[in-house]
C-alpha cells in the first residue's frame, strides 16, 4: 500500500543563517567554556597522541599519505586528482593523457622532511618519477615503445588508486561490507557500523531508483531476518535525501513531501521492525530547515503507528561548521519531544565547506552561513556536544571526531552528566587515536548504551562504543567522497594533519579552541569580496537566498504591488529634438568632473541595489523571467554602475567623451545589459539616447528616472522608445550620433555597420583629441564606433573524463535557464563517443526533472519565452529536427501557458548541421571520436565566437583548447552562463561582437574620443585590384603569435635599440605599456575559482603609414602577436626587425595599391591607420 505526504506550511524554525560570526561563537563559548577543565582534557589525550605519533599509521594510510603529499602541494593535488577521475576513464588514450598530464605537473623526488616511512616514500617517489619517462607528452601519440609503456604506467595507477580505495571502502557490496565488519568486530567488540552507500546526489529519477534500491538492499542484509536488541546497540545504514530525489530542494518542497518522503517511509518499514538506526545524512545549508521539515513529518507518522512509536532509530546528522548548529540541536530535541519519540543524532564537522562559501559570495549574502575559522567550528562541535548530552532524554549523541582533544572533552562532559554516548570514526581514519582511545580510557569510565533513556540507565562500568561510518559501493563510486575527505582533512590546521606531524608539539596540537576565538573571519565577507587589504574598490552586489524565507518574502510582496506601465512610443520628430538636446547637452555633461561623474554612477547603484525586489518584479512581469534569474539581473546591473565608476576613474583621467552615444539593448537582459551600456557611455562623459527593446521598456524607463534621481541630467540622458525599424534605424542615422553600442543579433549589427560606414562625411573643423573638443562641441568623430555584442552558436567540449554529474549540471544551466534566451547559452554539446551514451541518458532524465510553468512561482525552472515570434521560430526548428534528427527528450509543462516551449534535446550528426542560432532551450548534442582539437577547429568553422565550455580533468588539455578555440569566454568545468561584471569580462568576437568585452578594464576607453590628427595620406587606389589573399597567407605567423609575450618584447626591443635614439625612444614606451596591458591579467572572484583575462592576437593587420608612426604601429600589432602587412613601409625598418629575431612571414611590405585588395580578403583582421584624417578613416570604413 502506498504511502502519501502532504507538504505541511513552511516554518522558520531557525535564526538567520547570516549572522556576524564572531557574536556566534562568542555566545557558543561563553555557553560551553564553564563546563570544560581544558588541563584535564589535555591530560587525558596527551597519552592518545604520544602513543600513536610512536606508532604511526602506516604509508598509506590517510594521514600519512596527506603528510607525504600534502594536498595544498602539486604532488598531492596530482594524486588527487588522478583518484577523482582516472578510474572512470573508458578509453585507454585519454587514461594516458590524463596520467601524463597529471604526474607531468609535479616532483614526486624524495619523501618528506621527517617522514617516518622515509623508505617507503623514498620507494614510492622513486616509481613514479621512473613511470613518468614511459609516459608521453599529456597529448602526444609517443610512438609504439612510449604507447606500450604508458598503458603499462596507466595500469599500474588504476591498480594503485583501487588499492588506495580499499583504505576508505569497506566493500563494494552490503555482504561484503559486513563480512569486513564482523572480522573487525573479533578485534573490538564494541566496534559498530553504519552504512554508506557510495553515490552522490541523483541527476535523475533512474539514479534515484538505483540507490533506493541499494538501501533497500542493505537494510534487509544488515537485518538478516532477525529484530535487534536496540537500534544503538545495532548496525545501521546512513541514507543521503539528495540521492533519493534529484530534486530536493527548498523550491521544489511540494515535489519532496509527495515524491521523497515515501521513499524515505519505505525504508523506515524495513529499519524498524528490525530495529536497526538509520541516519539521515547532512547536506548543504540551503536544506537544512528543509531536511528538519522531513524529520518532523516522518517523526509524527512514526509517532502515529501502533508498533514503532518505541523505536529510537531515526537519526539525523548535524554539521557543526554552521553557525545554526546548536539551533539545529535544540530543534531537534524539540521535534523529538513533541512526538513522544527519541531521535540518534551523529555530530559530524562539516564536509561542504568550499562549496558553503562560495555559495556566499557568488549570491552576494551577507555573512557565511558556516565559520570561517577551525577553532571557531571547534568550539560550536564542543557546544553543540553539551547540548546534546543535555537532552539525552530525546537524543542518543554520536559523536563523530578524530580530534583526541574534542574526545576527550566530550568524555569528560559526558562523565558528569552520566550520559550514554558513542564516539564515531570514518572507516581507514583516525584508527590509532581509537585504538589508544579504547585501550587508555579507564575501566568503568563511561556508561554502555541501554535501550531505556540516561535516566535509567546503570553506573559507569563498561567501555565507550565506537561506530564505524562505513562507505561501501564500487571504487568507481568512491571519487566524490574520497575527495570530500581529503579537503576535511588535508588542510595544514586539520588534527588529522597535525598529528602525522612531529614538528607540532603536544600542547599545540591539543591547545583549546576556547582560548583562539578570533573577532574578525578568516576571509573577507561576500560584501567585500571585490575590495582589496586596503578597502579600495566595488562593493559586491546585494543578493538574496531564495531558500531562505525572510529572504524572499520581499520579492514575493513586491508581485503584488509593482505594476508595469505602457511607456509611450518615439516618433520621428520627437528622436530628432532629442537627439539635439542632448548634442546641446553634451559639453556640460562632458565637462562635469570625472569624479563627480562616478559619484553619480555609485549613488545609483545604491540605490538600485536597495530596490532589488521592485526591480526583479517589474523582470518577473515585463520579461517573464524566474525570481533567481531576476535577483542575478538587478545584481549585473548594480555591478556595472560600481564597476564602471571605478574603472573610469583608475583609466579615463584626462579623456573626452565622444558626443550623443546611441545604446540599443535586447529584451533578454532588459536592465543588466541596458545598464551596462548606458552608464559606460555616460562615465566617459558621452549623452545618452537609450532604446530598450520593444518588449521591455518599462524596467527600462525605471532605471533611467533612477539615474535622473540619482544625478544624472535630463539632458544627458533620455529614453526613445519604439520599433527597431524606425526609432532604433532613426537614431543610428542621425547626424548627431557620435557613436553606437548595440547588443541584439548579428544580422542587425551588420546592418547598423552599413548604415554608419555610409554617413556622409562632414565638412572638416577643429579637430577634437586628448586636449580638447572642437568648436561644434559633441560633433561626429568618423568612423563612428560600434559596440556590438550579438549571439552565438555556443558549445560544451566533454571529454572521457569530465564527471557526468558536473557535466549534466552544467549542461541544464547553461542549455535551458532563463528559457535559453541568452547570448551565452548553450546550444551546442560534443561529447566524447566513449562516454556518449551514458551522458545523453543523463541528460534525458535531467530534462525529465525541470519544472516548466508560470515564471512568478519559485519552483518553476524554465517559464515562456519573450513573444509569439520567437514561440513560432523556435516551434518551427524543433518541428524540423523531430523530421531530420534524432529526438533525445522534451521536458513536460507543469503550467500551461502562451508561449512557452518544452525544453529539448536532439542529437545531430555532425557540427556543420547546426547552422545557425536558435534563441531558446533547444539543445543540440554531437558526439565525437576524434581528437579533440579537431573538435575545436570545427567550432571556430561556425564563425561564432561568444562563449565556449571545456570540461576535463585534463589540464594542459583544457589550456590548449582554450588557446585554440576563436572564442571570447572560455569556461573550464562550470557552466558557461552568468558572466559577472569584473571577474569574467564579457564579449565576443568573428560572428559575435565587436569588442571590447563588457564589464572589463579596456570596454570605457571605447566610448571616450581618439586624437584626430591632419596627416593624411594618399588618396585611396581604386577598388578593382586583385584580392590580397597570398599575402596574407604568407603573413599568417603561427609561431609569431604563439611566442610568449615577453619574448616578442624582447626581440621587438632588440630591434629598436638599433634605430636612431628618438625612434627608439618612443617604441620603448610601447614596450613599458605592452608589459602591463597586454600582460595575463588575474581577476577576483570567489573561492575554489580562477578567473583569467588574456588578450590573444587577432591575425594579420594591415599597416598604413610610412612615417615613425607607421613603424610604431607595426610594432603594436607585432606586440600583441599579430602578423603585420605594411603599406608603404621601409625596407631598412624591416630588415632591422628580421635581424633582430623576427620571423620573416609575420612581417610583409607591399606597395599602398595592394589596399583595395586586401580589403577584400575574409582573412584581414583589421587595418591600423598610423596617421590619417577623417576622409582616410571613412573611406576604408566604405571599403
Amino acid at each position: 500500500m502506498s504511502t502519501t505526504f502532504t507538504a505541511a506550511p513552511e516554518l522558520q524554525r531557525l535564526p538567520d543563517p547570516y549572522l556576524p560570526e564572531a557574536g556566534v561563537v562568542q555566545a557558543l563559548a561563553e555557553r560551553v567554556g564553564p563546563a570544560l577543565d581544558w588541563p584535564g582534557v589535555i591530560a587525558m589525550a596527551a597519552p592518545w597522541v604520544e602513543q600513536v605519533r610512536k606508532n604511526p599509521a602506516p604509508f598509506w594510510a590517510m594521514e600519512s599519505l596527506l603528510r607525504e603529499y600534502p594536498i595544498t602541494s602539486a604532488e598531492g593535488l596530482a594524486l588527487m586528482r588522478l583518484a577523482e577521475a582516472l578510474l572512470r576513464v573508458p578509453d585507454a588514450p585519454t587514461a594516458i593523457a590524463l596520467t601524463a598530464d597529471q604526474l607531468g605537473r609535479a616532483d614526486f623526488d624524495g619523501a618528506s622532511e621527517g617522514s617516518p616511512h622515509k623508505m617507503l616514500a623514498a620507494l614510492s617517489a622513486s616509481a613514479i618519477s621512473m613511470s613518468k619517462r614511459f609516459l608521453p607528452g599529456a597529448e602526444d601519440d609517443g610512438g609504439l615503445f612510449k604507447r606500450l609503456g604508458a598503458q603499462t604506467v596507466v595500469a599500474a595507477t588504476v591498480r594503485a588508486i583501487q588499492l588506495l580505495g580499499r583504505q576508505f571502502v569497506l566493500g563494494r557490496n552490503i555482504q561484503e561490507a559486513m563480512s569486513e565488519a564482523d572480522a573487525a568486530r573479533k578485534q573490538q567488540k564494541q566496534l559498530r557500523f553504519s552504512y554508506d552507500m557510495l553515490g552522490e546526489g541523483a541527476r535523475t529519477e533512474d539514479d534515484a531508483r538505483r540507490y533506493q534500491a541499494a538501501y533497500v538492499n542493505a537494510i534487509q542484509a544488515i537485518a538478516g531476518g532477525q529484530r535487534a536488541e536496540s537500534p544503538e546497540g545495532s548496525d545501521g545504514i546512513s541514507i543521503k535525501l539528495s540521492a533519493l530525489f534529484s530534486r530536493y530542494e527548498v523550491l521544489q518542497r511540494d515535489r519532496v513531501f509527495a515524491e521523497l518522503l515515501p521513499r524515505v517511509w519505505q525504508l523506515i518499514e524495513l529499519a524498524a521492525p528490525a530495529n536497526i538506526n538509520l541516519t539521515i545524512d547532512a547536506e548543504e545549508v540551503d536544506r537544512l530547515e528543509l531536511s528538519l521539515d522531513v524529520l518532523d513529518a516522518l517523526a509524527a507518522r512514526i509517532a502515529q503507528h501502533p508498533e514503532w512509536r518505541e523505536w529510537r532509530g531515526l537519526g539525523l546528522a548535524v554539521q557543526s561548521y554552521q553557525t545554526r548548529a546548536l539551533a539545529v540541536v535544540d530543534e531537534v530535541a524539540a521535534i523529538a519531544r513533541k512526538h513522544g519519540l527519541r531521535f540518534m543524532v551523529r555530530l559530524v564537522k562539516g564536509a561542504y565547506w568550499d562549496g558553503e562559501i562560495k555559495r556566499a559570495q557568488e549570491l552576494g549574502l551577507t555573512h557565511y552561513p558556516v565559520f570561517t575559522h577551525k577553532q571557531h567550528t571547534d568550539v560550536s562541535y564542543l557546544a553543540c556536544a553539551r547540548a546534546l548530552i543535555q537532552h539525552a532524554d530525546v537524543i542518543y549523541p554520536q559523536f563523530a571526531s578524530h580530534n583526541a582533544g574534542t574526545i576527550a572533552a566530550i568524555v569528560q562532559m559526558a562523565r558528569s552528566a552520566n550520559a550514554a554516548f558513542e564516539m564515531q570514526r570514518l572507516h581507514g581514519m583516525g584508527e590509532g587515536v581509537y585504538r589508544e582511545f579504547s585501550r587508555h580510557t579507564p575501566a568503568g569510565g563511561m556508561s554502555t548504551t541501554p535501550p531505556a533513556p540516561p535516566a535509567q540507565a546503570g553506573g559507569l562500568t563498561h567501555d565507550i562504543p565506537v561506530r564505524v561510518y562505513a562507505p561501501v559501493g564500487e571504487h568507481r563510486d568512491l571519487l566524490a567522497y574520497l575527495v570530500r575527505r581529503l579537503l576535511e582533512n588535508g588542510a595544514n590546521s586539520s588534527f588529522v594533519h597535525q598529528l602525522a606531524d612531529p614538528s607540532v608539539q603536544v600542547p599545540e596540537l591539543l591547545g583549546s579552541p576556547l582560548a583562539e576565538v578570533r573577532s574578525a573571519p578568516a576571509l573577507p565577507l561576500p560584501p567585500a569580496l571585490y575590495l582589496d587589504d586596503q578597502g579600495r574598490g566595488r562593493a559586491n552586489s546585494t543578493g538574496a537566498d531564495l531558500t531562505a524565507p525572510a529572504q524572499r518574502a520581499p520579492l514575493q510582496a513586491a508581485l503584488d504591488t509593482t505594476p508595469v506601465l505602457p511607456v509611450p512610443e518615439a516618433g520621428a520628430a520627437e528622436v530628432d529634438a532629442t537627439m539635439q538636446r542632448l548634442h546641446a547637452g553634451f559639453a556640460a555633461w562632458n565637462s562635469t568632473p570625472l569624479p563627480q561623474r562616478a559619484a553619480i554612477l555609485r549613488r545609483a547603484g545604491d540605490a538600485l541595489d536597495a530596490r532589488l525586489p521592485e526591480f526583479c518584479a517589474l523582470l518577473v512581469k515585463e520579461a517573464f523571467k524566474t525570481q533567481a534569474d531576476c535577483v542575478a539581473e538587478v545584481r549585473e546591473a548594480v555591478d556595472f554602475l560600481r564597476y564602471y565608476a571605478d574603472q573610469a576613474e583608475l583609466e579615463m583621467t584626462g579623456m573626452q567623451g565622444r558626443g550623443v552615444f546611441v545604446c540599443i539593448s535586447p529584451w533578454n537582459f532588459p536592465l543588466a545589459i541596458f545598464a551596462g551600456q548606458v552608464v559606460a557611455a555616460l562615465v566617459a562623459g558621452n549623452t545618452v539616447a537609450a532604446k530598450p527593446a520593444e518588449q521591455t521598456p518599462y524596467v527600462a524607463l525605471k532605471l533611467v528616472e533612477l539615474l535622473h534621481a540619482a544625478g544624472v541630467p535630463a539632458d544627458a540622458l533620455a529614453l526613445l522608445h519604439g520599433p527597431g525599424e524606425t526609432v532604433g534605424a532613426g537614431l543610428v542615422a542621425h547626424a548627431r550620433t557620435a557613436g553606437v553600442c548595440f547588443t541584439g543579433s548579428t544580422a542587425v549589427a551588420q546592418i547598423i555597420n552599413k548604415a554608419l560606414a555610409a554617413k556622409p562625411l562632414p565638412a572638416a573643423g577643429p579637430l577634437r583629441g586628448a586636449g580638447g573638443v572642437p568648436a561644434d562641441v559633441g560633433a561626429p568623430c568618423l568612423p563612428i564606433p560600434l559596440i556590438a555584442e550579438t549571439g552565438g552558436l555556443n558549445a560544451m567540449v566533454v571529454d572521457s573524463t569530465a564527471l557526468p554529474e558536473q557535466v549534466i549540471d552544467a549542461v541544464v544551466q547553461s542549455a535551458f535557464r532563463s528559457a535559453g534566451q541568452r547570448c551565452s547559452a548553450l546550444r551546442l554539446l560534443c561529447v566524447q563517443d566513449s562516454i556518449a551514451d551514458g551522458v545523453i541518458e543523463m541528460l534525458s532524465g535531467a530534462l525529465a526533472q525541470l519544472w516548466v510553468g508560470k515564471p512568478e512561482q519559485l519552483a518553476t525552472d524554465v517559464g515562456p519565452v519573450i513573444d509569439d515570434e520567437a514561440h513560432a521560430n523556435i516551434s518551427q526548428h524543433v518541428e524540423r529536427l523531430k523530421r531530420d534528427a534524432r529526438l533525445i527528450a522534451e521536458a513536460p509543462i507543469h503550467d500551461a501557458l502562451p508561449r512557452q516551449i518544452r525544453p529539448v534535446a536532439f542529437e545531430l550528426r555532425r557540427i556543420a548541421d547546426l547552422g545557425e542560432e536558435i534563441f531558446g532551450p533547444v539543445l543540440h548534442v554531437v558526439r565525437f571520436s576524434c581528437a579533440v582539437d579537431e573538435v575545436i577547429a570545427e567550432i571556430n568553422a561556425l564563425g561564432y565566437g561568444l562563449t565556449l565550455g571545456i570540461q576535463t580533468r585534463i589540464d594542459s588539455r583544457a589550456q590548449r583548447l582554450a588557446d585554440a578555440a576563436r572564442i571570447g569566454n572560455v569556461y573550464v568545468n562550470r557552466n558557461i552562463i552568468g558572466a559577472v561584471v569584473g571577474v569574467q569580462p564579457f564579449g565576443g568576437e568573428g560572428l559575435s561582437g565587436t569588442g571590447p568585452k563588457a564589464g572589463g578594464p579596456d570596454y570605457l576607453r571605447r566610448f571616450c574620443a581618439e586624437p584626430q590628427l591632419q596627416v593624411p595620406l594618399p588618396a585611396l587606389p581604386p577598388l578593382a585590384q586583385p584580392a590580397g589573399a597570398a599575402a596574407l597567407a604568407v603573413a599568417a605567423d603561427i609561431t609569431w603569435r604563439e611566442t610568449p609575450l615577453g619574448d616578442r618584447i624582447a626581440t621587438l626591443r632588440r630591434a629598436a635599440d638599433t634605430l636612431d635614439a628618438p625612434t627608439a625612444i618612443a617604441l620603448r614606451s610601447l614596450f613599458t605599456a605592452a608589459q602591463t596591458g597586454l600582460a595575463e591579467l588575474t581577476l577576483p572572484g570567489p573561492t575554489g575559482e580562477s578567473n583569467t583575462l588574456r588578450r590573444h592576437a587577432r591575425g594579420v593587420f594591415a599597416v598604413l603609414g610610412r612615417t615613425e608612426a607607421g613603424l610604431a604601429a607595426v610594432v603594436s600589432a607585432l606586440l600583441a602577436g599579430n602578423s603585420a602587412i605594411w603599406l608603404g613601409g621601409a625596407e631598412q625598418h624591416r630588415l632591422a626587425l628580421l635581424h633582430a629575431g623576427l620571423p620573416a612571414s609575420a612581417l610583409t611590405l607591399l606597395p599602398d595599391t595592394a589596399l583595395p585588395g586586401l580589403l577584400a580578403a575574409p582573412q584581414l583582421a583589421g587595418v591600423a591607420l598610423a596617421s590619417s584624417d577623417a576622409a582616410t578613416a571613412h573611406a576604408l570604413a566604405q571599403a
